[in-house]
């Protein structure tokens, strides 16, 4: 079945109806969920598991985490039993740093385009149905965004991208979270809204925009949802 038929179903569905239909729809489809461990991410993560036995989680490993990530990683991949895939740059920290300078001061979305977005081009190949934690609410730039699209990766391969919480709020992935004492990254008590890599993450400036604590209010994404070409009907 072509995504965009099934797509305008889903938008009224809830994240578990929508995932039965989106499986039924792609018998033996293989799956992976990119994951940086935030809340919205853990929550996709405990709806796929009481559903599919095993699926790939994505993760960007680009070596500038904050310590607590890389902790709570390791910690929810054991307590979980999770297929963490630690997906890495072709460079090292030092190794980039030693050629380029410190592209996150210098030229951040360089820095993102080695560091996530050409490694996760590359891990995205095998799958298709790529899972994400995305929501509308988190930024302009993703007030589009449909609960199931078909996207294009720049070698020509077409994937489902599947976004289960795409309507939903930032109170309601609490709730959930909440209500099924899913344990949450540290930073989230210290404040932080949106985490991403160390250096690059501050607490929001505005309250109302939690991504406005990413990189010093200079740009929005860091191109994981944007370096893919959306296919239109």
């Amino acid at each position: 079945m072509e995504a965009d038929h099934i797509a305008e179903d889903l938008e009224s569905l809830a994240p578990e109806q929508a995932l039965e239909n989106v499986l039924a729809a792609n018998q033996s489809a293989r799956i992976c969920l990119t994951s940086s461990f935030q809340a919205e991410d853990m929550v996709v993560a405990h709806i796929l598991r009481g559903r599919i036995l095993d699926f790939a989680v994505l993760f960007l490993d680009t070596g500038y985490h904050f310590p607590q990530t890389y902790e709570y990683r390791d910690r929810m991949t054991k307590q979980w039993s999770l297929n963490l895939v630690n997906v890495l740059p072709e460079q090292t920290v030092a190794q980039q740093e030693s050629a380029f300078g410190i592209l996150y001061r210098s030229e951040p979305t360089r820095c993102c385009q080695l560091r996530k977005v050409e490694p996760l081009m590359r891990a995205l190949e095998p799958f298709d149905i790529w899972f994400t934690g995305l929501r509308r609410e988190q930024s302009p730039t993703r007030k589009n965004l449909k609960k199931v699209e078909l996207h294009r990766l720049p070698t020509g391969r077409s994937l489902w991208k599947v976004s289960l919480l795409a309507d939903w709020n930032w109170e309601r992935v609490w709730q959930y979270v909440n209500d099924r004492g899913i344990p949450h990254l540290p930073q989230y008590d210290e404040g932080y809204l949106s985490i991403g890599c160390q250096p690059c993450t501050a607490l929001p400036s505005d309250p109302n925009n939690p991504r406005s604590g990413r990189w010093g209010g200079t740009k929005l994404e860091c191109g994981i949802h944007t370096f893919s070409t959306q296919v239109e009907k």
